[in-house]
């Protein structure tokens, strides 16, 4: 194996006008590895790479491929080099088949047949040499978000790549999914590829890299021998300081029942039964956990309770039925029922990015009449609460006039709870906590979680990380295909009980 790096950076330093993204990064990467980055939002990771593929001009800086000095101003130099790039939101186009977008732009020549048999041969070779197992002929439209990162991975390899950079893989993978995936990365690893992974996963660096370095505020902090470190030097390295990385808690003391579902269903509009009859019931003071693969009712089952859609069955608040006609059952009337809502994808569904961080601390509160003044609402009032809550929730930048779009995941993410939890709901709902969230907001946010469980408020948690619900939910209940498979004492199961659940396997059997 050659001595050479694989890749070299020298000095690379890149600034968006004030912010300096970037400064003076060097680091190498040696050929059939696994190199982990991990960092903060926004401490310069993505930057970093997107300078290697070709999509930023570093200001200062050189690049090395193999020990050669390498100019990559566009993607196609970075290609022609031997890079491939996966990104967390996959490029691919959805009413093709995975055989056409793997040829996609790298065709042989104006007639397109010739290219698609030569790429239907090619990619038989590939997907037998690392186990890539797709059918060429599906549509990505049909294919699940697994297969989906598996034709990104083979499209990189079709056009010869030899590094490949892959950015937070596993956002929107299951752990089989996720498992599954590192096979292929151990296997291209000692096929000789060299492989650079972008994660804030921990348990994920120190399972698959071979070495990791460590990025804050768009410095090198640390390169490291993966062997020679642990999770929680890491994470100090990240942010500066000591974290905590289990969720620090008493155990719950539940009260009433808030919350109670009988026999809920749900039909979509394709007339897919999404929802088969759910049961299940949340106490004051705990967190009751919904585990399961993305796209089995959970998404559903927040969108009913949170008045969304229209449903059959019954739901009581506190003793009372919530309306499921749609005639009462919106949003309004749910938070007039105690109920706050932080819903899955924060910025379709939780924030209206174009607009302020102050405007989207009072989205869905904006009749209440504390902000009204007369005819109008009382802006001035608005702006000073949220500027409180900012601190309170340690939003960074701490500015209510900065537009939603301009803060970090993470930052969006405590934009949200501030809005829902300061409201002290009787019953809180929240999808994907920490989704795409760096270890620090990480901390802040199951604390901000587990505090308003000990004020005796009742929580429904939905979080396809596993580790997630086993350490913060206080109950757990599994759904697979619109039902519940079985339900467990957090305290009590394990991940390998859970994904049984997961995979369809009733609680008895589990």
């Amino acid at each position: 194996m050659s001595k050479e790096p694989a890749i070299e950076l020298r000095g690379i330093s890149k600034a968006f006008g004030p912010v300096q993204a970037n400064k003076d990064i060097s680091i190498s990467v040696m050929p059939g590895t696994i190199h982990g980055i991990i960092g903060e939002n926004g401490a310069g990771k993505s930057t970093l790479m997107s300078i290697l593929y070709g999509f930023y001009k570093a200001d200062a800086g050189e690049i090395f491929i193999a020990g050669k000095k390498t100019e990559i101003p566009d993607s196609q130099a970075a290609i022609g080099a031997g890079i491939g790039m996966v990104f967390q939101h996959f490029k691919l186009v959805q009413n093709f088949t995975v055989l056409e977008n793997i040829i996609l732009g790298a065709e042989d020549g104006a007639l397109l047949r010739p290219s698609l048999a030569k790429a239907r041969e090619t990619l038989t070779d590939l997907a037998r040499e690392y186990e890539l197992n797709v059918d060429p002929d599906a549509l990505i439209e049909e294919v699940g978000v697994g297969m989906q990162q598996r034709v990104e991975i083979l499209k990189a390899l079709y056009r010869q790549a030899d590094i490949l950079i892959l950015d937070e893989p596993t956002g929107v993978l299951t752990p089989a999914e996720a498992d599954q995936l590192f096979r292929i990365l151990d296997r291209l690893r000692n096929e000789g590829k060299t492989i650079i992974l972008i994660t804030h996963k921990l348990r994920e660096i120190m399972d698959i890299t071979d070495t990791v370095s460590v990025m804050r505020r768009g410095e090198m902090t640390a390169t490291v021998k993966t062997s020679e470190t642990n999770p929680e030097e890491l994470a100090e390295l990240m942010v500066g300081r000591k974290v905590l990385l289990r969720v620090d808690k008493l155990p719950a003391q539940p009260g009433d029942k808030v919350l109670q579902v009988e026999d809920l269903r749900f039909i979509d509009s394709a007339g897919v039964e999404r929802l088969k009859g759910i049961n299940l019931d949340v106490r004051a003071g705990e967190i009751l956990g919904i585990a399961g693969v993305a796209g089995n009712g959970q998404s559903e089952l927040l969108e009913i309770l949170g008045g969304y859609a229209t449903a059959t069955g019954r739901i009581r608040m506190n003793g009372r039925d919530l309306d499921l006609t749609g005639t009462e059952s919106d949003g309004q009337s749910r938070r007039a029922a105690g109920i706050a809502h932080v819903p899955e994808d924060r910025q379709s569904e939780g924030l209206i990015m174009n607009f302020s961080a102050w405007e989207n601390t009072v989205f869905g509160y904006h009749l209440d009449p504390a902000w009204q003044r007369g005819l109008f609402m009382d802006n001035a009032a608005i702006k000073a609460e949220a500027a409180e809550k900012m601190q309170r929730f340690d939003v960074r930048p701490a500015n209510p006039k900065l537009a939603a779009k301009n803060f970090s995941g993470g930052n969006q993410q405590k934009i949200v709870l501030a809005r829902e939890i300061e409201r002290n709901p009787e019953l809180l709902l929240v999808g994907q906590p920490t989704r795409g969230v760096d270890i620090g907001a990480i901390e802040f946010i199951h604390k901000q979680i587990v505090a308003l469980r000990d004020a005796g408020k009742a929580i429904l948690l939905v979080s396809v990380e596993l580790e997630e619900i086993l350490s913060l939910a206080d109950r757990v209940v599994v759904m697979f295909d619109g039902q519940i498979m079985g339900e467990r004492l957090a305290a009590e199961t394990n991940e390998k009980e859970l994904g049984l659940m997961m995979a369809g396997v009733s609680g008895d059997a589990a």
